[in-house]
């Protein structure tokens, strides 16, 4: 039996930090949330805003807690609600430009967002 992968092995394998949250995501659990909708999502949108990582952890919980059709009750945002202040309980901010500059590594974040978002799912 092989040793469970990190978030952040993702990462140096070549991902990007939200496609890495999303492929960890999807084989500890058995989803099949397809990384591409992360691929634009590094480097903060690649201008330095959200953090791709913060975001690939919103599109798992969405994933998990979203609805499906006009109508229903969005319970989603309580589940990213958590996860962005976790993240800003911690570091002080969610964008990647000020992570960054507070000298925040990306292995670091991708592998905190998605602990963030199992315990906002728990």
């Amino acid at each position: 039996m092989s040793e469970k992968k990190l978030a952040s092995d993702y990462f140096m394998e070549g991902l990007n930090c939200a496609e890495s949250v999303i492929q960890a995501y999807n084989d500890e659990f058995g989803t099949d949330i397809p990384i591409r909708v992360a691929s634009g999502l590094g480097g903060g949108c690649a201008v330095g805003n959200l953090c791709g990582a913060v975001n690939g952890a919103c599109i798992c919980a969405s994933f998990a807690k979203g609805r499906d059709k006009v109508g229903e009750e969005n319970v989603a945002k309580s589940y990213t609600k958590k996860v962005m202040e976790k993240v800003k309980e911690t570091y002080g901010a969610t964008d990647c430009k000020s992570l960054k500059k507070d000298r925040v590594g990306c292995k670091e974040i991708v592998d905190f967002a998605y602990g963030a978002v199992k315990e906002a799912l728990k």
